[in-house]
Formats: structure tokens, sequence, C-alpha cells
């Protein structure tokens, strides 16, 4: 109930914030003059007194054909509207404000952002609402639309669902030029994306999760538009590095990744529900220069506040150790990518991935694999349209329900995806 009650809190004070910003900022608008535009990426814009106010429509398909195949299964093809999202954002120069409503149509559940930003200072940005937070890897930083291959593998798709958390978000930026460093720090909800849940009794479950990322730029920033993807569509002149670290703490988990609730639950010796720590670390490092691109990225998940813990509400049935994995996806993984795109705008990339699971064990969630893809791409118009495929090798390991021994099962698939971004 205490939980319930800090997380019903801190969301009735970010919602009032956000109305309060959002209705002072809209008090002040005096429209003077007025011009519209279009340009392919960008959507439609409305500029209202010289650029002092914007609003902006925008959004992209993406259209994917997926064949796949497993050892000892029937291949399987689908073509689907993989992404449809329509984004909503505006800024107001001189209020320092900025907003953003994106929906995904091709989900179930649409939402994925929606949030107001304030700069009180150049160098400052505080973000409230539902956002793509900078805690998780570094591919997961960025859109769907930005990525270097069709869709993101297993390290990205294994650790974290959409990436997306409520709450509060600091942004801030330390230097200009040949050297950069940008602190961030968050305090979401801790249950993922729209985590009020379905209805009234589907509440957050836990308590709220604290995150940060420390990014530095040793040789200065990219060139601009450059640093929002991975593969180097402006061709650096000179090196340049991106590296960081981002940590979270997730103070009562109840979801395999911490990106949802009421998964499953623990109790206490006292037969109240106690739920346990989700801890999650990241290392990356970009680099981009004439073109070529390499991403390296590390992550290593762990649990805590497990000891005297049982898994039925008569707390008559211990959590031992090991059983944890059963429930939080634990263990450590890789990933590699990298490519070159030419000045014509043709791509060749590659990928390689290895998770490992924490414990030995057979019930675990996170299982031992490794994948192998290779990505062709054609970018049209920049990011804006482009024409994409790859084939991945999978391995990984899998319990037989006839000899209940370990073996490794092969999945090959191969993907072709068309994109377009209004």
């Amino acid at each position: 109930m205490r939980s319930y009650n800090k997380n019903i809190k801190f969301k009735a004070f970010a919602t009032a914030l956000i109305l309060l910003i959002g209705a002072v900022a809209c008090a002040q608008v005096a429209i003077k003059t007025e011009s519209k535009e279009f340009q392919l990426g960008d959507g439609l814009s409305f500029n209202v007194n010289d650029g002092e106010y914007k609003f902006s429509i925008s959004g992209f398909i993406q259209g994917v054909y997926k064949y796949e195949k497993t050892d000892g299964a029937v291949a399987v093809n689908y073509f689907n509207s993989r992404n449809a999202y329509l984004t909503l954002s505006g800024s107001m120069y001189k209020e320092k404000v900025s907003f953003m409503l994106q929906n995904n149509f091709s989900n179930g559940k649409p939402l994925l952002d929606a949030w107001v930003a304030y700069s009180p200072v150049s160098n400052l940005r505080i973000t409230f609402g539902q956002k793509q937070t900078f805690t998780n890897n570094r591919e997961m930083t960025f859109y769907e639309d930005k990525l270097q291959f069709v869709d993101r593998g297993i390290f990205s798709s294994t650790f974290c669902n959409t990436g997306r958390e409520f709450g509060v978000f600091f942004e801030g930026q330390i230097g200009k030029n040949n050297f950069i460093v940008k602190p961030k720090f968050a305090i979401t909800s801790g249950d993922g994306i729209n985590s009020f849940g379905t209805n009234s009794a589907d509440v957050d479950k836990g308590g709220l999760k604290y995150g940060g990322r420390l990014d530095i730029l040793p040789l200065g920033s990219f060139k601009p538009g450059n640093d929002g993807y991975i593969a180097d569509l402006k061709h650096e002149d000179k090196l340049k590095i991106l590296a960081g670290v981002a940590g979270s703490l997730n103070v009562g988990a109840s979801n395999k990744i911490g990106d949802g609730h009421a998964e499953f639950a623990f109790y206490d010796s006292s037969k109240k529900e106690k739920l346990p720590n989700y801890r999650k670390f990241y290392g990356d490092i970009l680099f981009k220069y004439k073109g070529f691109s390499l991403l390296a990225e590390y992550v290593k998940t762990s649990a805590s506040a497990l000891d005297n813990s049982f898994v039925d509400s008569a707390a008559t049935l211990p959590l031992y150790p090991t059983d944890i994995s059963q429930y939080l996806v634990l263990g450590k993984g890789i990933n590699i990518q990298s490519g070159y795109v030419t000045k014509s705008g043709y791509s060749l990339d590659f990928k390689y991935e290895k998770l490992t699971k924490e414990f030995n064990v057979n019930s675990s969630l996170l299982v031992n694999q490794n994948g192998y893809t290779v990505g062709l791409a054609k970018y049209l118009k920049g990011n804006n349209l482009k024409i994409q495929t790859s084939v991945t090798s999978l391995n990984q390991e899998q319990l037989n329900s006839v000899s209940n021994a370990v073996e490794n099962v092969r999945t090959i698939s191969g993907q072709i995806s068309f994109l377009v971004v209004f």
C-alpha cells in the first residue's frame, strides 16, 4: 500500500507539472504570422512568428517481409506493417518548452511517447511524461526508424521492451567544442510503458526506478544530424567517438526485464508482498569516420533484496538463490555491429551478439545464445527513404523435452524492409 501511494503521488505531481507548463505556454502565444512547409523526414511544419513557435505532424511507415526457419520446425513466412507511427510535436522558443505525442498504430497499445520538456538554461533539459529512456543500451536510445538493421537484435530485445518509461528525466551538457560530457538522470515508475495499467485495479507494483547515463565525446560532437543514427550517413571528416555508461536500479520489480508489472510476486515471512530489486549496467562505445561506423555494447543484469523471500503467499516455499533466474532475465551480453555507407547511399553492415545466463540451470529465462547478422541497405534520401534486407543465423540452447538434455538449436531468418519517413 505504501508503494502504491508513492506511485500515485509521483504520477499526480508529474502530470500536474505537465498541465501547468502547457497551460502557461499556450496562454502566452500571440499569433502574428504563419508559414507552412513540408520536408520528407520533417513532416508538415507550421511556423508562427518567424519560427518562435513551431508545430509539426510527422511519422513513418515500415513494411516488412520475414522468413524464419528453426531446426525441427516448419518455416514461417509473414508480411506486415511493423511500424506505423504518427507524431505530433512542437516547441515554444521564448517559453523554452517543447512537447511530443507519438503513437505506433501497429501495436495493440499504440501510445509510445507523451511528454513536455522545459529548458531553464541552454545546457539543461527537464522532461516530464513518458519517453524513450537513456538508461538502456545505446541502440535502445535511437528511435525505431533510425536503426542500422531492419530491427533490433537479441541483445536489445532480450533486456528491453520498447525502451519507454513514465517519469521525470534530466539531461545536461558540459562543454561545446573538443570535449563534451553529457550527464543524465531519471526517476521513473519502474513499470515500463503505459504503467498506469489497463484499469483502476491494475496499479503499479513495487517502488520507483532510478537510472542514469554518462556520455563522453572526447573528440567533439558529430556533424549536425549525424548523432541520431548508428550508421555514419554524414561521413565524418575526422574520427568521432561517443562512449557511455548507463545503469538503473528498479526497486521492487515484478516483470522479467522491469518493463511491466504483476508477472510474479514474492512474500516475506509475515506473508506480505515482497518484490526483488532489479539492476542493469551498460557500457557502450560508438566510432564514426568517413562512412565507417562501429558500435560495441555490454550489459550485465543482477537482482538483490532476495533474503527471506517466499514464492507462495503462505510463506512456506522459500526462494532459493538460483530460482530468481526463473523470474528475472539475469546474465550478461555483448553486441558488436559495424558497417560502411558509401556516398551514394549503399550500406553493408555486420553484427555479432552473444548472451550468457547467470546461473547454469535449465529453468533460466535467459538462455545461452549467439547470432550473426549481415545487412544491406540503400538510403534513397538520407534515412528518410530506405530499403533494407538482412540475414540472421541464431544459435541458442534448448531443453529437449524427450531426452531432457540441453541441445543447440539453429534459426535462420531473412527480412526485407521498406521504410518511409514523412
